[in-house]
């Protein structure tokens, strides 16, 4: 799967927003200034209720397609 720049950077601010992420400077490994992100602890409740979400609907899909 390809995210281009323009999707992924203003997801990532809304959720920083939503305070879902956290955000901060760091410098990597080769010596460049880079932002990295990590999950709050309400962004990994969020996270759990869209895994819950996502498998309801792929049982349904599932069931379809068995009887298609």
């Amino acid at each position: 799967m390809r995210v281009e720049e323009g999707s992924l950077y203003p997801a990532l601010h809304r959720m920083e927003a939503q305070k879902l992420v956290n955000g901060d400077w760091r410098v990597t490994e080769n010596g460049r200034r880079a932002r990295f992100y990590s999950l709050t602890e309400t962004g990994k409740r969020r996270l759990a209720e869209a895994e819950t979400n996502w498998a309801s609907v792929a049982r349904g899909v599932q069931k379809v397609l068995r009887f298609a």
